[in-house]
């Protein structure tokens, strides 16, 4: 029985992984940039444009969405440390799509390198 760790390395030898620096070249590239993680965690921040389609309904979203119809679509995934991410490239390629990227490290890479983030705001109470 294989682990989670070892599905998520499997999975990233056969995607294209991007660095956090080459990132933004992709993204500004992409039809779309996707944020694989939870609705919770993508509304405490995400990557600004990200919509978000967890992880678990990616499939199921992306097959009936008639703006993800073409194979040729730009995809550029992205989740909290890049494995979520990384098994959901293998899994849209497999469904075949072509053009899909994967952001290395994901989110926390991302808000490490000083990246822009666009968080909730919050009424002040003050």
């Amino acid at each position: 029985m294989k682990s989670a760790l070892e599905l998520v390395q499997e999975a990233k030898q056969q995607i294209d992984e991007v660095s956090v620096d080459e990132a933004d070249q992709f993204i500004q590239q992409a039809d779309v940039l996707i944020d694989v993680r939870e609705p919770g965690e993508y509304q405490n921040g995400h990557l600004p444009g990200a919509i978000n389609i967890p992880r678990g309904m990616l499939e199921f979203q992306v097959g009936s969405d008639p703006k993800l119809e073409s194979r040729d679509t730009g995809i550029v995934l992205y989740c909290k440390t890049s494995g979520r991410a990384a098994l959901a490239a293998q899994s849209l390629k497999t469904m075949g799509y072509l053009n899909i990227k994967s952001i290395t490290g994901g989110f926390d890479a991302w808000a490490a390198a000083g990246k822009p983030i666009t968080q909730p705001h919050l009424p002040d109470f003050d």
